[in-house]
């Protein structure tokens, strides 16, 4: 076929139809030539080889009237095969474009996908010329069209509880989704899933890397996968394994679906690094349409590749045009795909500015001015493996960061660690000594006790020790600082003592975190209890271990989902939970209430000495809900709620703690005991000044009552 070539333009970049046509467009500042290749419907043919007739500002474009959505292609560049200078371009291997709104088929490992002869001495610096496109997924030109229904208003930040889940764990064992759409949107966004979530009552899913990456050639090779996707190719294309028979609606839809619930959609994004890996990995995409603007080199031989993340390679984001292409990616996903926010992944790698982290990096400072993005959810992992990577609290306004150390402070905590209960203060309270500058809220704080990265939280009661054996690395991967207490036995246990210990543990930590201040976050499964079997690094484990055994549930995960769900519904109906403002630990105007008291367990005020002491492990908090007449909403409305107070004991012992004394007539009435075999707790009334005796290792929350 004769295909009609015109100039075209620009921008956008990327191979866009507009009704008439499809305009393909290509950043490459040290290009030569760039080739256009088309290809047959299931991609094992080229049809054509187009030469580009345009080079605009450094883009190469072209308009072709003839091709129409469905299109299946790749690209082709020339330049200087100089891997000292920089350069790795070599026109005998099949290019992504970095811009694909989709991609066909998947990448077969071959000797022929790396620029240079493997097994030649320097072997990076020879020059391969096999052809590389029979092993290649080909890029797909779509028709973006789809009709939405209402965008809801973004929910405020101090509202939000994150479940972070997994597309194809999330059903690939649910019994009640369709078989074929397991693992997939379709499967996300089926009836029984949304109902779940919806019943659940958490506000957003939060969902691990959804752009397309490839399968690491080590775990193919072990019969393994890169089952979470921390390996990206593609910032616009979701992984065409996601999708299913719905194609890319199936995303939109599931979107949908989820905004129809109540429930926003954030997705956790990996733009620090791209799947070439360092010198010697395979050209895919960026490294051979111009490796020198797209990639971190060294400055003193840009042969190598900064590397901030352990990965090989990062991103160059002081360049205008990889860090347009974030961002590109970054406004396509929410005006396009109608996402809400995003978690970046080792985002102190995006902020480094000469090797340093700045809060005025490049990256930064686009995000902050960009009217479209600075309106989302924006979540920072702020940390890399380079020097100077850890950066907690130190991303300006406007962000939310992991807070690792919440998640510590609380296994700790609930261990029995010596030592903690001032910093369980801080914790539970927002984390101000970390957050409180610059204006920013609690909300900063993205408070989490497990993640995807290491125990689930069954795990993390069950077992002292990593058990990462079916990963097929000794044991030596995922990391040794779990923080973790197996209560007695490693592993499983039919010592009811121990399973009853366990149980408490569960519901302490499960407790602590959604009734904190700041934005929980709930890894999926651990409302009911799931296990991986002490693996704490289940990154190729697309198996029964990395998904959710739904069919496993039995009366004591039934028992969690109910406490869990008692839990969320508590936080939601109670602004007292989450504040929009961090306690300042003054009486409230008008009254002698403090809107936050920290108190000993015989009910006296914690003084200083109290917080010193290494072998204290059991306190309560009383939070005033009079406080809510200083904290405004919006509209000057003031937000008064009912008064609690939380007895935390972390000791081996049980602790007779004082009833705070209230004023005439009131009293106070039992919420939630984390030692409670049935989790019913009796209406009971408690006088101000009862003793209640706490068992060990559990927690109660009170309420006020007239």
């Amino acid at each position: 076929m004769e295909y009609r070539i015109w100039p075209g333009w620009p921008h956008p970049l990327g191979a866009t139809w507009n009704g008439s046509g499809t305009s393909f467009a290509l950043f490459s500042a040290h290009a030569e030539k760039v080739e256009l290749c088309l290809f047959d419907a299931d991609g094992t043919t080229e049809l054509a080889r187009i030469r580009m007739p345009e080079q605009t500002h450094e883009i190469w474009h072209c308009f072709l009237p003839d091709v129409r959505p469905g299109q299946l292609y790749g690209y082709r560049v020339s330049g200087p095969y100089a891997p000292r200078d920089g350069h790795r371009f070599n026109p005998n291997k099949l290019l992504i474009d970095p811009y694909a709104k989709a991609l066909v088929g998947g990448l077969v490992w071959d000797d022929a996908l790396f620029g240079y002869t493997i097994g030649h001495a320097d072997a990076d610096l020879s020059f391969d010329t096999r052809d590389s496109a029979p092993f290649m997924p080909k890029c797909q030109v779509i028709d973006p069209a789809f009709t939405w229904g209402t965008r809801p208003a973004p929910r405020p930040w101090h509202e939000t509880v994150i479940y972070e889940a997994h597309v194809r764990g999330m059903t690939a064992l649910h019994p009640n989704v369709d078989g074929a759409v397991r693992g997939t949107f379709a499967g996300l966004s089926s009836p029984p899933v949304v109902d779940y979530l919806r019943k659940l009552g958490i506000t957003a899913i939060e969902l691990l890397p959804i752009h397309s990456f490839i399968q690491d050639r080590h775990l193919i090779e072990r019969g393994l996968s890169n089952y979470w996707g921390y390996n990206s190719i593609g910032f616009f294309a979701a992984d065409p394994s996601y999708l299913g028979p719905g194609g890319l609606s199936a995303f939109k839809i599931f979107v949908q679906q989820m905004h129809d619930a109540g429930i926003e959609v954030i997705l956790d994004v990996v733009y620090n690094h791209t799947a070439e890996g360092n010198h010697l990995g395979p050209t895919l995409s960026f490294r051979g349409i111009d490796n020198r603007s797209y990639y971190y080199l060294m400055d003193n031989d840009q042969r190598y590749y900064n590397d901030f993340t352990g990965t090989g390679n990062a991103l160059e984001l002081r360049h205008p045009n990889a860090l347009g292409m974030v961002m590109d990616s970054l406004r396509y996903w929410v005006l396009e795909m109608g996402v809400d926010g995003f978690r970046f992944d080792l985002a102190t790698t995006l902020a480094r500015v000469d090797g340093a982290y700045s809060d005025h990096s490049s990256f930064l400072d686009a995000i902050a001015q960009d009217p479209v993005l600075n309106g989302v959810k924006l979540i920072a992992e702020p940390w890399d493996t380079g020097v100077g990577g850890y950066q907690v609290g130190r991303f300006p306004p406007g962000w939310a960061e992991w807070n690792d150390q919440y998640r510590d402070t609380v296994r700790k905590f609930w261990r029995g660690d010596p030592g903690e209960l001032s910093a369980l203060a801080w914790r539970f309270s927002g984390s101000a000594d970390i957050y409180d500058r610059r204006g920013r809220r609690p909300w900063a704080s993205i408070n989490f006790v497990t993640a995807h990265d290491g125990f689930t939280l069954r795990d993390l009661v069950s077992y002292n020790q990593k058990h990462n054996e079916a990963n097929g690395e000794g044991n030596r991967d995922g990391t040794d600082n779990n923080n973790s207490w197996d209560c007695g036995v490693e592993g499983p246990s039919d010592d009811p003592l121990i399973v009853d210990l366990r149980r408490r543990q569960v519901r302490n930590m499960l407790a602590t975190l959604l009734l904190s201040q700041g934005i929980p976050m709930i890894v999926a499964g651990d409302e009911f209890g799931r296990s991986q079997g002490g693996n704490n690094n289940a990154y190729c484990q697309d198996n029964e271990i990395g998904w959710l055994g739904w069919q496993d549930i039995d009366e004591e995960g039934e028992s969690l989902l109910a406490f869990a769900r008692k839990l969320i519904g508590l936080r939601r109906d109670h602004v007292v939970f989450h504040r929009k403002r961090f306690f300042n630990g003054r009486p409230v105007a008008g009254t002698e209430d403090k809107d936050v008291i920290w108190l000993r367990p015989d009910g006296i005020e914690m003084a200083s000495r109290d917080w010193d002491s290494p072998h204290h492990k059991a306190l309560a908090v009383r939070l005033s809900g009079e406080a809510g007449h200083m904290h405004l909403t919006e509209r000057g409305a003031q937000e008064p709620d009912d008064t609690f107070v939380v007895f935390f004991n972390a000791s081996d012992e049980a602790v007779p703690f004082t009833v705070p004394v209230e004023g005439p007539g009131q009293h106070w009435e039992s919420l939630l005991d984390t030692a409670a075999t049935n989790d019913a707790v009796p209406a009971v009334p408690l006088p101000g000044g009862t003793m209640l005796e706490l068992p060990p290792h559990s927690m109660q929350l009170l309420i006020r009552r007239e």
